[in-house]
């Protein structure tokens, strides 16, 4: 690093991937801080500079003092160990130390107490809620969400019939002439431990995979103007069941919200969906393979006048950016689950999918949101702006409003997993109306809670 590309550096700031520090004097410190960058994509630490970005310099005496420490802090106290590398940048004001610390390989890293530290803006903390750290041990490798068996679950819940169709498929073989009972067939093929269903086998060949997996499934809205806050809906619809079906009736709420358009054709042709399908297809599959099974969120379409959008729980995975996977980059979350699906959805798990799509159709954004965990992909409309006016007011008429009970249900038909409280919140309304409201319709069997109070989920009938 030139002492230009240090300033250049300096001027930025603080952030998730740069950390100033005037000095080191604790081990113990500097191992947090080593670890977090590890666990968290990487960054570098500036020895030598103040908060503010000022440069405060080192002298040679300190610059040696300084390596021993990083050197003792990443050997001896992170595990695993870590192998920082050191730069001495020469400056008027005297010497910056700068440790390049990459993304690691053997996540997590803890320090001497055992604790995961990670990036958080550009601080640092320890984990300690379980989901988090659940997504951390996925990151290095060392734990699979598709491969952790399903509490409760047997084989009695899966659906041998279309579980036997797809082995007979993809092996040539019938069950029967295989010899061996189902479970042990699942288990060989990782879709099951010590006969118990993982989530990748009860998703995917399960009978009823919602009623222990139920944020395993979609939401659908379809809107009738460009705001999420709209308490109006033209459609909504709650899409469970294997994954094979999520797609077909997913695919199916997609086309039934967009338009038909003559596309230059003859007047007795049938109408072309005003978006390639193609890239429907290729967005939506990746949403049901991909998305990260930690979050406790269900995946959303949201169909606007001007846009529709496929939103996936949890962020891209590692260091894995949109404009990567634009060029066919890809990184397999889900990897039993992936295996598997290439051989019962149009997905190949090549990476070629998001490149297809927008082939299809360039007016695409991709969205990583880390903060909220999150990916959107959004498919802006090219719609005849008469069409659009006529949907907004046929619905904007004042006999048309919604009602709470329907705004309810439409709120956790596409995010079952809200909390009465955020309900209220986005409708407007105190909690206590929102519960009396929930009430009626609990009682009325329009509405129903599924799973324990924490981690259950709403369930529109």
């Amino acid at each position: 690093m030139t002492e230009t590309d240090l300033l250049q550096a300096l001027a930025c700031g603080e952030d998730s991937r740069h950390q100033f520090k005037r000095d080191a004097t604790n081990a113990d410190g500097m191992a947090a801080e080593l670890a977090a960058f590890a666990n968290s994509g990487g960054g570098k630490v500036f020895l030598g500079v103040a908060d503010d970005g000022s440069i405060a310099g080192l002298d040679s005496a300190a610059v040696r003092r300084l390596n021993q420490l990083i050197s003792n802090a990443a050997s001896q106290h992170v595990r695993p160990p870590l192998h920082p590398q050191t730069d001495n940048v020469q400056t008027a004001q005297g010497l910056v130390l700068v440790v390049s610390v990459p993304d690691g390989l053997n996540k997590p890293y803890m320090d001497l107490q055992g604790r995961v530290w990670v990036k958080s803006g550009a601080d640092k903390r320890h984990v300690t809620a379980r989901e988090e750290m659940q997504r951390i041990f996925q990151r290095g490798g060392l734990l699979q969400a598709d491969q952790v068996p399903v509490r409760y679950a047997t084989v009695d819940d899966i659906d041998e019939r279309s579980f036997g169709r797809y082995f007979e498929r993809r092996y040539g073989q019938t069950l029967s002439a295989a010899g061996l009972p189902v479970d042990q067939l699942m288990e060989n093929l990782k879709l099951a431990q010590d006969g118990v269903p993982n989530l990748a086998g009860l998703l995917l060949f399960g009978k009823q995979p919602q009623r222990m997996l139920p944020v395993c499934q979609m939401g659908a809205v379809w809107f009738p103007g460009t705001h999420l806050a709209d308490m109006r809906y033209l459609d909504s619809e709650s899409i469970d069941g294997p994954l094979d079906e999520q797609f077909e009736r997913g695919m199916a709420f997609l086309k039934r919200s967009l338009h038909k358009v003559q596309a230059g054709r003859g007047f007795n042709t049938l109408g072309q969906l005003e978006l390639p399908e193609e890239a429907l297809v290729e967005l939506l599959v990746n949403a049901l393979v991909h998305r990260d099974f930690w979050v406790s969120a269900t995946i959303r379409l949201f169909v606007f006048t001007d846009r529709l959008e496929i939103i996936s729980p949890g962020h891209l995975p590692d260091s894995l950016t949109p404009v990567q996977i634009r060029t066919g980059m890809s990184n397999r979350r889900n990897q039993v689950q992936a295996e598997h699906a290439a051989h019962i959805l149009p997905y190949r798990g090549m990476g070629t999918g998001v490149p297809r799509a927008l082939n299809a159709w360039p007016q695409i954004d991709l969205v990583d949101e880390p903060e909220i965990n999150q990916f959107r992909a959004v498919v802006w409309r090219t719609v005849q702006t008469s069409a659009v006016t006529s949907v907004e007011t046929s619905v904007e008429t004042p006999q048309n409003p919604l009602k709470t009970p329907e705004a309810i249900l439409a709120l956790l038909s596409a995010q079952p997993a809200m909390t009465l409280a955020q309900v209220a919140s986005q409708l407007g309304k105190s909690t206590r109306a929102i519960e009396m409201a929930v009430a009626r319709l609990t009682e009325s069997g329009r509405l129903k809670f599924v799973g324990p109070k924490k981690g259950g989920n709403w369930k529109v009938m």
